[in-house]
């Protein structure tokens, strides 16, 4: 049984890490596409961090570290845990429909905790950070679904409706 629970968990970890590298991916075309360039969620994270530890300056390593033990961990793990009650036929769609539902607790926690107001709407720039937010998250959730399903179904079965 316990052989069972360390299998699923290694499997949900790296369909976690997978969602990790397309969003680090987005990540990476945001920059050298120079999308956005007043919009910067991981410093704004980093400010944040060091106002609420006290005022001092946080490496710059922290919230991408936080981002990706994260994305990683706690949400690959949250996926596989929460995946029988996600609306869907296939791990393809519940990793699209898990994205949305964190877009929105990020547009309603994350941004407004950070000072950003509600879907980041206070930064000026109209709805393009909600807008990249979305983007940056269903790439995470899309390709982790897809990796989930990779993971857990028989070869040749991406788009199966077993979990």
């Amino acid at each position: 049984m316990q052989h069972i629970a360390v299998h699923h968990v290694w499997k949900s970890v790296a369909a976690g890490l997978c969602g990790n590298a397309a969003h680090s991916g987005v990540m990476f075309l945001k920059r050298w596409m120079n999308w956005l360039p007043t919009f910067h969620p991981y410093q704004d994270l980093q400010l944040g961090l060091g106002h609420w530890l006290g005022g001092g300056p946080v490496h710059p390593a922290v919230p991408w570290a936080m981002s990706f033990v994260n994305g990683t961990l706690v949400l690959g793990i949250l996926f596989r845990s929460t995946y029988h009650l996600l609306p869907g036929h296939n791990a393809v769609m519940k990793g699209f429909l898990f994205g949305i539902m964190g877009w929105i607790a990020m547009g309603l926690l994350y941004f407004p905790i950070l000072g950003r107001g509600l879907f980041a709407s206070d930064l000026g720039l109209g709805v393009l950070p909600a807008a990249f937010s979305l983007a940056m998250v269903l790439a995470y959730s899309t390709f982790m679904g897809i990796a989930f399903s990779a993971l857990h179904s028989e070869p040749g079965r991406l788009w199966s409706t077993r979990g």
